[in-house]
């Protein structure tokens, strides 16, 4: 069984995890600006989805450190 996050520790990951998030949706609106406009750049689009998807497991990991299964 893993350890509990010290007060510190968990005010860190937070911080990281608002970091992430704001990437996240940063990237968003960066996809749907190009997705917008006419001479979309394929290679590029592509590279920033996966980034977002990078991002969003990264995200849902931090979470699952922060807010652990109460039925594990």
């Amino acid at each position: 069984m893993p350890q509990p996050l010290s007060d510190d520790e968990k005010h860190r990951l937070e911080e990281r995890l608002f970091e992430l998030k704001q990437e996240h949706r940063d990237l968003d609106d960066v996809i749907n600006r190009l997705l917008q406009s006419a001479d979309v750049e394929e290679l590029q689009l592509k590279r920033f989805k996966k980034r977002k998807l990078k991002l969003k497991d990264t995200i849902l990991k931090l979470e699952n450190v922060l807010i652990p299964d109460i039925l594990a």
